[in-house]
């Protein structure tokens, strides 16, 4: 069971901190870059791993056309091997205490709480009702078959958690052990503070529940915090051509001739104008075989990914689509954000649409927009091959955001579609899941769906969530069906709606 190899984990660390036969003493900057990348680099996989999130959130059709369920919204089950993370933060702020720096503490335990809401917030998003207070309680007392939280608690324990994470960042000091922002804790401040926002955004339908205030609890956090200033600030992976630092999707890879840009995402962007087709996507072969220029938007293709797999392979056989664009497979990719200052912008405009706070919709909107444009542009090399002579200038920026169809338009429904769509075409390659999630809960963007192809029983309806792992259905049986009979009716299914949907 799960919760048995943390604990096994938690002796294996121990061991490491105590048996002079090994060359090295466990200490809280190592652990730190431990759990930093396994947020980070492990989660995000490579290759086919890499790009799995993606097919779900209707960016990629995957070419190959085998063991590529996400495309048509095959879930499945997950799992909880993240647990072992919290095991892993635990000591980290143990370690950090024998150092005896109080700063330093504070800044330890902060990011063990940003951590801990990580993974959390992520596994509750999932499947609903997880382990929260009973987690990875085995060293200590003994608890290897934990209860179930509801998702409520669970919530409620995250936002605690970040709370606190931001309050012993601004009583720390800079700490080692960060890859990402080199132990920076006013840079850890803002990203602690910009994904409390986005644990709260994602509560959109929960807003009229009075103990949670969710209006206000972000009304209060976007007025009094401080938060991501711009890109630099990203929670991001960055690469290089170091071993083990390149972009998960790089040459060599065996998969390269397979990911292709789905009509979701080049439509989107024909409609709207946007130069970032040209850094997404490469031509169709076709098409420039026509006399097509690269300059052009018709020279992409994108394919369906609604479509069955043998439909959408009679249309590889023709080669007429668009790969993604070359420069995805550099070593030094583009760095990977889970937590954007873009993101942040589209959330903080769907709250001023919703008034939660006050504010124009349209200048945080279009923050987003710049944000993202700029992004591109600045992390891609200056090379023709991966921008097709048509470049994001400031001019052109300036220009896009003054046309017609990216303005916002009048009413609340078309604005949230616009800010949705925009935040989507945002995130290709960047924050897995953004899309599947901001579509379960709002129904923007608009994602493809063919009921003759989804892979969701019932066909009619798009899947919702994972349903519980295996193992703790085998071995934490009694937790787990109290947990599955008080939301689900008793059903583990990819249907059940979860309480923060309701």
């Amino acid at each position: 069971m799960l919760f048995v190899f943390i604990f096994a984990s938690c002796e294996d660390f121990d061991e490491m901190n105590t048996n002079p036969d090994l060359a090295i003493s466990v200490t809280p900057d190592m652990l730190a870059t431990t759990l930093i990348l396994d947020i980070t680099r492990d989660e995000l996989a490579t290759t086919k791993g890499f790009m799995r999130p993606f097919m779900l959130d209707k960016y990629i059709v995957w070419g190959e056309f085998i063991d590529a369920n996400e495309q048509l919204n095959g879930l499945g089950r997950t799992n909880f091997s993240d647990y072992l993370m919290i095991t892993n933060a635990k000591k980290m702020v143990t370690y950090a205490e024998e150092m005896g720096d109080p700063e330093l503490i504070n800044s330890y335990t902060a990011l063990s709480h940003f951590i801990r809401a990580w993974i959390f917030f992520n596994l509750t998003l999932e499947v609903g009702d997880i382990p929260y207070n009973d987690a990875v309680l085995a060293e200590n007392s003994g608890i290897i078959k934990p209860e179930y939280d509801t998702q409520k608690s669970v919530i409620e324990g995250v936002l605690n958690e970040l709370k606190e994470a931001n309050k012993l960042f601004a009583q720390g000091e800079n700490f080692k052990g960060d890859p990402i922002y080199n132990g920076d804790v006013k840079k850890w401040q803002r990203a602690v503070n910009s994904f409390r926002l986005n644990v709260l955004i994602q509560l959109s339908n929960k807003e009229n529940d009075t103990e949670l205030n969710i209006a206000n609890r972000f009304k209060q956090i976007f007025q009094n915090e401080p938060q991501l200033n711009d890109n630099s600030d990203n929670f991001a992976l960055k690469y290089s051509d170091a071993t083990g630092e390149r972009y998960p999707f790089s040459k060599p890879n065996p998969f390269s001739i397979y990911p292709i840009i789905s009509s979701k995402l080049i439509d989107s962007l024909k409609t709207l104008k946007d130069y970032r087709l040209f850094y997404y996507a490469s031509p169709s072969p076709v098409r420039i075989d026509e006399g097509i220029e690269a300059t052009s938007f018709d020279a992409y293709v994108g394919i369906d990914p609604a479509l069955s797999f043998s439909d959408a392979g009679e249309i590889v056989g023709t080669n007429d689509y668009s790969m993604i664009n070359e420069r995805y497979f550099l070593s030094s990719g583009e760095p990977i954000a889970l937590i954007s200052y873009t993101q942040l912008n589209f959330n903080i405009a769907e709250a001023a649409l919703r008034g939660w706070i006050s504010g124009d919709p349209e200048t945080f909107y279009n923050l987003g927009i710049e944000s993202a444009l700029n992004f591109v542009a600045t992390n891609t090399p200056d090379d023709e091959l991966y921008h097709h002579a048509m470049k994001i200038t400031p001019a052109y920026v300036e220009n896009y955001l003054s046309s017609e169809p990216v303005k916002l338009r009048s009413s609340f429904d078309d604005k949230l579609s616009q800010i949705l769509t925009q935040k989507y075409i945002s995130t290709f390659l960047q924050i897995p899941r953004s899309a599947f999630y901001d579509h379960r809960r709002t129904g923007y963007p608009v994602l493809p769906f063919d009921p003759a192809t989804n892979m969701n029983n019932p066909s009619d309806k798009f899947p919702v969530r994972w349903m519980y792992p295996q193992v703790e259905l085998d071995y934490n049986t009694d937790n787990a069906k109290e947990a599955i009979d008080r939301q689900y009716d008793g059903i583990d299914d990819n249907n059940g709606i979860m309480w923060l949907l309701k």
